[in-house]
């Protein structure tokens, strides 16, 4: 007899080893933003950066693998990836390791999907669930951003982190965009369906 793997419960605690593990992550940025901006130490800001995306995908295997998934966890550790993201982008973009386009290539994506979630709030709907595409778009991206800045804090390495980097970089941009147009069918799905149930009774 075949069994299946009985659901995560999803609890009120917020003093959980993976909410810790975020709230460690939070901690992070301002500390590479201080680094990376501040005195220029920028292989120490490699090392929280890649430590805060490394996190990213330990707190939610926790979760899982303890069964400790909270409502606060499942709002933490997006917030924590965007916070990532949005610090990374514009220190980058300060400190010229990144180009302006890239940066508001990813920043736009973010606009769209913040306009579809108010229309979906304003029909009654939350937000769409998370695409695997999208998070692992978010993984390679944290995964791109230490080694870019690995390339320009560290001169020797720069011929092989720089193609490394960038090719990262072109593929969570892709995954994003992908993710996003995945989240715009879904708004759009949820729609049609409610403009469809009050001609369906009215008939």
């Amino acid at each position: 007899m075949s069994q299946h793997a009985a659901p995560f419960a999803v609890t009120d605690r917020i003093w959980t080893i993976p909410n810790v593990i975020s709230f460690i992550r939070l901690l992070g940025v301002p500390l590479f933003l201080y680094l990376l901006l501040g005195p220029h130490h920028d292989v120490a800001a490699v090392v929280v950066l890649a430590l805060g995306g490394t996190t990213d995908w330990v707190d939610g295997y926790v979760a899982r693998r303890m069964n400790s998934v909270s409502r606060l966890g499942e709002l933490l550790d997006p917030f924590a990836d965007r916070l990532y993201i949005l610090a990374t982008l514009i220190g980058f973009t300060v400190r010229e390791v990144v180009p302006w386009w890239l940066t508001t290539a990813l920043l736009l994506r973010e606009a769209v999907l913040g306009v579809a979630l108010l229309v979906l709030r304003r029909h009654g709907y939350g937000p769409p669930p998370v695409h695997y595409v999208g998070k692992t778009g978010t993984f390679v991206l944290l995964g791109a951003f230490p080694v870019l800045l690995l390339a320009e804090a560290v001169p020797a390495a720069h011929a092989v982190a720089a193609p490394i980097g960038w090719g990262l970089a072109w593929w969570a941009l892709g995954l994003y965009w992908a993710a996003a147009v995945l989240y715009l069918a879904q708004t759009r799905a949820l729609l049609r369906a409610d403009r469809a149930v009050p001609g369906a009774v009215a008939g």
